[in-house]
């Protein structure tokens, strides 16, 4: 006899409601033994940036990659994935989920009486310090997300002194792998802010996350052309700015400056090592002009 769908669902809710009653009560009267769970990449970056050493357990399955900005140590730590059977096995004290990607995992970490914490999706600085300063609360880690806060703080202000005596204000632009780009209200434009530039994907009225346009590519002008995943990101299908013509004229250009991946694989506490890499190619830019 063939075992339909429902059928399979009704015996999957079955066994795991089972499962749950058998050792639930055992979780109660034992707290959770292990430490700090990251299990994104984003996540890893502020985990990193708040917690000491010996509190994480864990970091996301992506700590090893090029786009990552973990430290030898980190790497050498266990991986985790948002899956909840696995996150049960490292019996955490408190699982970090990158923005939108807690989901199930999350519910059934929380309904088996472990803490979960999922970031708020950012695409600017003040996101990033919601983020330092709500995780920092959660770690019991207050004085370390402040400290985080008010040092990204200076580097900012620095970054606006830079500015001012740089003087001009050179348009800039940015290409990923795929040849997509990133106009107004993206954390890629608030980095070209924070630095000094103006953002001419902005400009030309591209709003959001633009996605490969090589009509734009052929006509989009700009002093500096940033240029991210290439070299350190994942390649793909997708890479289309690696082989169209179209893009070829912004990869070829002087101006052109790589921005590594791991700085910005979100809007995270080293958004602004992105920024001050920008602001050091605008700072050479004004030298030559």
């Amino acid at each position: 006899m063939a075992i339909t769908r429902p059928a399979v669902l009704c015996i999957s809710a079955c066994v795991f409601a089972m499962a749950s009653a058998s050792w639930a009560p055992a979780q109660e009267m034992t707290p959770p033994q292990g430490g700090v769970v990251s299990a994104s990449l984003c996540a890893d970056a502020y985990v990193l940036a708040l917690e000491p050493v010996a509190g994480i357990q864990a970091l996301s399955w992506q700590v090893d990659q090029p786009i990552s900005a973990a430290p030898e140590w980190a790497r050498q730590l266990p991986r985790a994935w948002p899956d909840a059977e696995r996150l049960f096995a490292l019996d955490p004290a408190l699982v970090v989920f990158g923005a939108g990607e807690g989901g199930r995992a999350s519910a059934m970490l929380e309904r088996s009486g472990y803490q979960g914490f999922e970031l708020e999706w950012a695409e600017d600085f003040d996101g990033v310090r919601v983020n330092l300063l709500a995780l920092g609360a959660a770690l019991g880690r207050e004085l370390e997300a402040a400290a985080a806060v008010e040092a990204l703080d200076e580097r900012l202000a620095e970054l606006r002194q830079r500015s001012a005596r740089r003087g001009a204000v050179p348009g800039v632009a940015y290409l990923s792998a795929s040849g997509g780009s990133a106009g107004a209200g993206t954390y890629v434009d608030a980095a070209i802010t924070a630095a000094g530039g103006r953002n001419t994907v902005a400009e030309s009225g591209v709003a959001g996350w633009g996605r490969s346009d090589p009509e734009l590519a052929l006509t989009l002008e700009a002093d500096i052309i940033l240029t991210s995943y290439f070299t350190d990101g994942f390649a793909g299908t997708l890479s289309r700015a690696t082989r169209h013509a179209a893009y070829r004229r912004l990869l070829g250009s002087a101006g052109r400056v790589d921005i590594a991946s791991a700085d910005w694989p979100c809007a995270g506490p080293r958004l602004i090592d992105a920024a001050e890499a920008i602001a050091d190619a605008l700072d050479e830019w004004a030298q030559r002009s």
